[in-house]
């Protein structure tokens, strides 16, 4: 049934931006980084993943791996040039990285075939899941990577290193004082980050089995964003809640072309406008988000 078919392709991107939202989180929330560019992580994993299949003949796990380390790595080298900027200059950096790739992407026809993107993304399991059962299959994969991330994160969070990323977050002089290496925890906390985010590109390109440098416009961070300024910063269950809210304006607001008389790109700036009172809105009223960050209280 459409509508069955629907709710499935909806739970399923909403879960992969879950993925994305929880990377920014972990950024912006518990390190207090802001990444203008979250976009490149997700641009670099679907690529990486669909070349290697595509092209190489790579068996699918590998791909996965080595997109999350690519991006991962990208992470790390974004960081390099701007570690030491402040808050400010780091998410024009930022910005500008997330641009270059996606400019990258669309003109290096040699190795991603340019505007035409990359086609024929096979399906993962191909031999053993059948096409009609293809996206219930995936849903539940989604699912499960959600859930292993989250754990990840969660234990990440809380142990030491997770600390100090707040540590730098509320205090980064007082860190510095304390002998911590700041620089070196915000390389680490990108290279996690990239890996999160590449993780989710990977998925989303074997989701619609065709990615070209459209589907990685900044647009696509400013949703990112939204999840976390709706959801809650500093937790990944607001990340979550955020991307299930901001994916349901986006994807069910499509329907209103069928009953108001606007052209697609009218609906699609309309669709934009919602996102971005919504996100005014939040910023005013409940700028902690739906879900606050809790304060751990130490005895």
């Amino acid at each position: 049934m459409p509508i069955i078919n629907f709710i499935i392709y909806l739970l399923t991107m909403i879960g992969i931006y879950s993925l994305l939202a929880m990377s920014l989180n972990f950024q912006v929330g518990f390190t207090g980084l802001i990444n203008f560019g979250q976009v490149a992580f997700f641009c670099i994993g679907a690529y990486t993943s669909s070349l290697l299949v595509v092209n190489a003949g790579v068996p699918v796990v590998v791909a996965f791996l080595a997109a999350m380390a690519l991006s991962g790595i990208f992470g790390y080298i974004m960081s390099i040039p701007t570690k030491s900027l402040k808050s400010d200059y780091w998410a024009i950096a930022t910005l500008a990285s997330g641009e270059i790739v996606r400019l990258v992407a669309l003109n290096e026809a040699w190795l991603t075939a340019g505007p035409f993107g990359v086609m024929g993304i096979p399906q993962i399991l191909k031999d053993f899941i059948s096409k009609d059962a293809y996206p219930v299959f995936y849903l539940f994969f989604v699912i499960a990577c959600i859930i292993m991330v989250y754990i990840f994160l969660g234990m990440l969070t809380n142990s030491p290193f997770g600390r100090n990323l707040k540590a730098i977050r509320d205090e980064e002089e007082l860190c510095l004082s304390l002998g911590k290496d700041t620089q070196k925890l915000k390389l680490q906390a990108m290279i996690v980050a990239g890996t999160v985010g590449g993780l989710a590109g990977a998925l989303f390109a074997f989701y619609i089995q065709f990615i070209s440098p459209e589907n990685f416009k900044p647009i696509e961070t400013f949703l990112m964003w939204a999840m976390i300024i709706v959801g809650g910063r500093g937790n990944f269950k607001g990340a979550i809640i955020g991307a299930v809210v901001i994916q349901l304006f986006n994807v069910s607001t499509r329907f209103l072309g069928n009953y108001v008389p606007l052209g697609s790109d009218s609906m699609a700036a309309l669709r934009m406008m919602i996102i971005g009172v919504l996100i005014i809105l939040f910023l005013l009223y409940r700028p902690e988000g739906l879900i606050k960050e809790k304060k751990k209280v130490y005895e």
